[in-house]
């Protein structure tokens, strides 16, 4: 096990406040509040995101690119879109000066344990069995409920066909919008629309079959790396493809303006335990 290694005179932290550390090659973010002093990598588990630079409320500290919270005092991933909890590290305060020891393990309680442990206490919640991601790309904010293990399994196992009747509708950019409801991010289980990843949707008639259109949809990603973004723009393909009036669907990946939590429907905020 490391040492402890004094890395700060206890006065020069505010209450509440943080800083930033450098420890043994490692980046680690240091708080203090209530009086005590807490220790965690500054890395949101999510896509990276430098913890030290987010909003500080109470004991959680919010990653400033996508909104997840993390526990300063155990490490743990509060809400989404982080599932995993980040290092926590231990402190003591000593000699007027604040000590940390590297650890080695990470924090496994995650947000689905945290929906699983406590009732819904919004409404909705009842919504739980048809999440959404339709918020996100409509730029309003929501709130959305955690799902059961079935309802994840199911999500991931079928893959989208678009609304019951949706085929035989007219072609709009409103049908266009409810067929992308269907599309899930695989590790959030929210739709695409209300997660707020859908920029915009336009037409233009197919070169190749009369009476019928070409789709073109500007899609962005939570992050640049995205690891889900190969499943998501097939999933879009094969949901808008199936339309009777569609001659091909493009999609059209878009980072400019990156997106942010404030993106995400009311709906979608909900199931994530984002408030």
């Amino acid at each position: 096990m490391a040492d402890f290694v004094r890395v700060a005179d206890a006065t020069e932290l505010t209450d509440p406040g943080k800083t930033l550390i450098e420890l043994d090659g490692d980046l680690v973010a240091l708080f203090r509040v209530n009086g005590q002093f807490f220790a965690i990598d500054d890395v949101c588990t999510h896509d990276g995101g430098p913890l030290v630079e987010g909003e500080l409320i109470d004991y959680k500290i919010a990653c400033p690119r996508h909104g997840a919270k993390f526990d300063i005092r155990t490490g743990a991933a509060l809400t989404m879109p982080a599932l995993r909890g980040t290092r926590s590290h231990d402190v003591k305060i000593e000699e007027g000066g604040v000590w940390v020891r590297l650890r080695s393990g990470y924090a496994t309680d995650g947000p689905s344990a945290h929906a699983a442990a406590a009732p819904a206490t919004h409404a909705s919640d009842a919504l739980a069995s048809e999440p959404s991601l339709a918020g996100i790309a409509s730029g309003q904010p929501s709130h959305a409920s955690s799902r059961s293990a079935e309802d994840v399994a199911e999500a991931t196992a079928q893959p989208p066909s678009g609304p019951s009747g949706s085929s035989s509708q007219s072609l709009s950019e409103e049908l266009i919008y409810e067929m992308l409801k269907e599309v899930k991010d695989p590790e959030l289980f929210v739709n695409i629309v209300d997660l707020g990843l859908i920029y915009g949707v336009t037409f233009a008639p197919a070169a190749d079959a009369a009476d019928k259109q070409h789709v073109a949809i500007d899609m962005t990603m939570t992050s640049p790396a995205c690891p889900a973004g190969p499943q998501l723009i097939a999933d879009t393909k094969r949901a808008v493809g199936g339309h009777g009036d569609v001659s091909a669907v493009e999609v059209r990946i878009v980072m400019d303006p990156p997106w942010t939590p404030d993106r995400m429907t009311d709906a979608a905020r909900d199931q994530l335990g984002i408030f």
